[in-house]
């Protein structure tokens, strides 16, 4: 049976996660709903919501050093957020660390040909091997 946080059913990620994330999520996600009603409108809002104050590392969230948007999308607000193409970095706070941090993690996870990556580069392969 999957983890519950107020009533809200936590994705296994967030079930591995501080009580705070957990908090964060659910209560976004119930506002949401009751907004935009259920589906993948409220969940988006929901992780857009944790991202804000969480980044993943491995199967879960840890709280971040300093709260705010963790790549150039999530920065990004209205009609210019949701007509982007642009990737994100999959819940890594890019923003947060320095290209020695990521490239640090990315050693640890064993990415190959991390050495030529950018900053940007880096969060996103460390968030494909998280997942």
């Amino acid at each position: 049976m999957p983890k519950k946080q107020d009533g809200v059913a936590l994705p296994g990620t967030l079930a591995r996660s501080p009580a705070p994330a957990q908090r964060t999520y659910a209560k976004t996600l119930r506002s949401a709903e009751q907004t935009y009603g259920p589906g993948e409108r409220a969940s988006r809002t929901a992780y857009a919501s944790l991202k804000h104050g969480f980044e993943k590392v491995g199967d879960h969230w840890e709280p971040k050093s300093r709260k705010g948007p963790s790549d150039a999308q999530a920065a990004r607000s209205g009609e210019a957020a949701r007509r982007s193409d642009r990737s994100t970095a999959g819940g890594v706070d890019e923003r947060g660390h320095s290209r020695d941090a990521l490239y640090e993690r990315a050693r640890t996870l064993g990415i190959r040909g991390r050495s030529t990556m950018t900053k940007a580069e880096l969060a996103r392969a460390i968030a494909r091997r998280q997942d």
